[in-house]
Parts: structure tokens; sequence; C-alpha cells
């Protein structure tokens, strides 16, 4: 019997943290971005949207930096997929609440019933009345104080008013936590693949608990989420990402910004975990996703989800659609895990950890040099019109992913078999499986 993993890892505590919480459309996701300064959380006026909590860092003063929890609005009463209680979690483990209303609508009897429901939970918490930019806002300013709360900022999240003194009354309630610097050199990961292969499940597994709203339900998540973590004195931003599908077979104006908003994330991270349905093999959709990380230039681990429902005739379907998958990452390390169990999730840190050392490989250029010629050494290059293509000098000018610019007698196209070969020649002698290289060769 082999030993069982090791127990998560705990989330790094950076910062006093802070939960924006109301009823569903009062704009709490685009104060979010507001206080974080990027379109982080997707907002439309569909209520509903946000469904996850989502994760962001936003600095009051120099070295004063606080975690703010974006929240889907909450309902009181029937919760099928969970949405209160992603909500509930938000609010146990925050040091002060935003309570944010409507000021356009005035104090309703739903704004009552939540306040009923958060104020239970006995954290500190400040009204934030939005929509200010309407006439009627500050007309029914006063209205709101009958909820007995002393602390209300009049603030437009959309048009910036009123934030800076939200800002200035976050800054004298909560002091900067003591020797808790942020890690900004923890990696991106983002976790991604079609809808409903386990993504979340495997986020709240790594994590240790209910980070991430998971559901049967296909186009849950919507949300990218971050969620930061130490293991074994290493630092990573995890990144969950809605299922990416195909436009065709997207529905509805807000999966189709959930669509948007992970393809960024693909942009943003340094390396991305593809989470591949073991039961169903490997569908045209991952090779999509796969190739889109692959044109992106990221580093790529494959997790191959629900390995315990994969026997006999799904894991030969799954070894003979894993070659195409090959082909366009490049050899990717790969790990058979169950997200539900546990079985084999530790094994992704090694392998997140060796794609990531490959894809900041730094070299010399007499290192550099030395591969490419013995490269051409072993296969003579090609010849146009009697002359053959003639490599004068080679020099490494990034990494992540490692860029290499070589100047010759002539350039060679994208597709060009040589240049492939020097590709994968330079790839076999660093051993960089799943991680992009460039060439740039210019003409001298």
């Amino acid at each position: 019997m082999s030993a069982p993993p090791p127990p998560p890892a705990p989330i790094v505590r950076v910062a006093a943290t802070v939960a924006i919480v109301g009823r569903p459309n009062v704009g709490k996701s685009t104060l979010f971005n507001r206080l974080v300064g990027r379109r982080q959380a997707i907002v439309h006026n569909l209520p509903g949207v946000t469904r996850d909590r989502l994760f962001g860092h936003f600095e009051l003063a120099e070295g004063h930096t606080l975690e703010l929890i974006d929240t889907g609005g909450l309902v009181p009463g029937d919760d099928p997929i969970g949405l209160n209680d992603q909500v509930l979690f938000a609010v146990e483990e925050s040091d002060l609440l935003l309570f944010v209303v409507d000021g356009r609508e005035g104090l309703l009897p739903g704004d009552r019933e939540v306040w009923e429901t958060l104020r239970r939970f006995g954290k500190p918490a400040f009204l934030v009345v939005n929509k200010s930019d309407v006439k009627h806002a500050a007309d029914r300013f006063a209205e709101f104080y009958e909820l007995g709360l002393e602390d209300q900022f009049l603030v437009s999240a959309e048009h910036g008013r009123g934030i800076a003194d939200l800002r200035e009354g976050l800054a004298l309630r909560i002091p900067p936590l003591p020797d808790q610097p942020l890690p900004v050199s923890a990696p991106t990961v983002a976790i991604v693949g079609r809808p409903n292969v386990g993504k979340s499940s495997l986020v709240n597994r790594i994590v240790g608990h209910e980070r991430v709203l998971v559901s049967e339900i296909a186009g849950t998540t919507r949300d990218p989420i971050d969620t930061l973590l130490e293991h074994e004195g290493k630092s990573y931003l995890f990144v969950d990402t809605a299922g990416i599908r195909r436009r065709s077979q997207v529905s509805g104006v807000a999966e189709g910004l959930a669509v948007m908003m992970a393809r960024r994330q693909i942009e943003r991270c340094r390396i991305a975990i593809l989470v591949i349905d073991g039961s169903q093999g490997v569908t045209s959709g991952d090779l999509a996703i796969a190739g889109a990380l692959w044109e992106s230039g990221r580093a790529a681990v494959v997790a191959i989800n629900k390995w315990d429902l994969v026997t006999g005739e799904a894991r030969e379907q799954l070894d003979l659609s894993w070659e195409r998958l090959e082909e366009i990452l490049y050899d990717p390390p790969r790990v058979n895990i169950s997200a539900l169990s546990g079985r084999s999730v530790h094994k992704l840190f090694p392998a997140m950890d060796k794609a990531l050392d490959s894809f900041n490989l730094s070299l010399s250029t007499s290192q550099v040099n030395r591969l490419f010629e013995d490269a051409v050494r072993r296969h003579k290059p090609p010849a146009v019109k009697g002359k053959a293509w003639k490599l004068f000098y080679a020099t490494q000018v990034s990494s992540g992913p490692p860029t290499f610019m070589l100047f010759a007698n002539r350039t060679l196209p994208r597709q060009d078999t040589y240049r492939r070969y020097l590709e994968n020649r330079l790839r076999d002698e660093l051993e960089l499986a799943g991680v992009p290289i460039r060439l740039v060769i210019r003409r001298r």
C-alpha cells in the first residue's frame, strides 16, 4: 500500500482580509475592480454572475496591503449549489466587511434580511452606499442608518467617487499586519481546461478547503480566482479559471465573458496545469487549449484527472489520443491524479518546479553557441540554389520562455524543417519537456 499524500500546505496570510458582501446586483464586483485597480471580476447587470469568492490585493499605503474578497449576492433561503456558503465562508475568514447597498433603490427588505444574516458573525463592517452618481442615492443616504451601522460611505464604484474616503476609512480601521510581506515573486500557475473536468476540485484539494465553488453543473466557475499558497518553502499563486470552450459552444453573455477572462489568465501565468478528464480521453477541446498555451509561450503540466475511473477501454482511448497532445506540447510532464480523493495530487509540485526551472532557463553566450554548433555538425543545413544555410552567431536574449537570437546568412521560415530540427535538438539537450523555445533568426 502506498503512503498517503502529505497534507495540503496552509494559505499564507499576507494581509488583513476585507470581504465585499451584499445582495445581488448592487455593484460589489465593480467596487472590487475599482479597489484592486484592474478589471479582475466579471461585471454584468445580470444577477448571479459572480459565484465564487474572488481574491485580490490592494495597497492602502506603502507597506500596507489588504486582501480583498469579492462574493456573490447573498440570498437567504434555498442554495442548491452552495452560493450562499461561499459568501459565509468569506465572512468567516475576514477581518472587516464592506456591506454594499444600492443607493439608487434605497433601503430594501432584501438589504435588511442580508444584514440580519451577516451581523450574527460579529464582524466589524462599513456600509457602502453605491451608485452615488445618481441624485436619488444622496437623497436616500440617511435611510440606511436604520441598519445601525455607524461607518457609512457614499460612493460610485463605477466612476470612482467617494473611493478615497473609503480607502482612508479602511486605513484607519485596519492596521498593517507585522512581519507579513507579500511574496511578489510567487509564480502564477493557471488551472485551465474544458468545463467540468475538475479544475475547481483540484484547487480545493491543493489548498485544503473549499476555497473554490465546486458543482456538477458545467460553467459554475466564471471569475478567475487567485489563491496564494506556500508549499515546502516555495510560494505559488494559483488561478482557477472558467472552463474554456469553443466559441460555438459558449452560451450566454456571462459565460462568454468568463471564457475571455480565462484566456487572459493564460497570458498572465508562467505555467499552466492543463486538466483533462481521463475518462473521456484527450478531446478536440483539450487540443485547442493546448494550442493556445503553446502559442502564448507558456510552460505546461498535464493533469489527467479522474484516473480512478480510467480502466480498460478508456485507458486505451486515452493512450491513443495522448499522442496528439504530446506533439502540440512537446512531451509535457504528465501526472495521473484524482482531485476528488487526492490521489497523486502532491506529485504536481515537483513537475511544476521542474517546468518552471526550464521555463526560466538562462545560458551564457558560449553555452548557446556550443549547443547550436553541435546541432549544425550533427545535421547538415539545407541549401537554396546551391548555397547552404550558415550560422554565424547565437545568443540567448530572454527567458520565460527561453528565446534565442541567431545570426545567419538567411532567415528560416517558421515552418521550416531545419528550424524545427534546431528547436527539437535544443529541447532534447536541455531537457525542456513541455516548455516552448523561441528562435529569432536574423540575416547578417
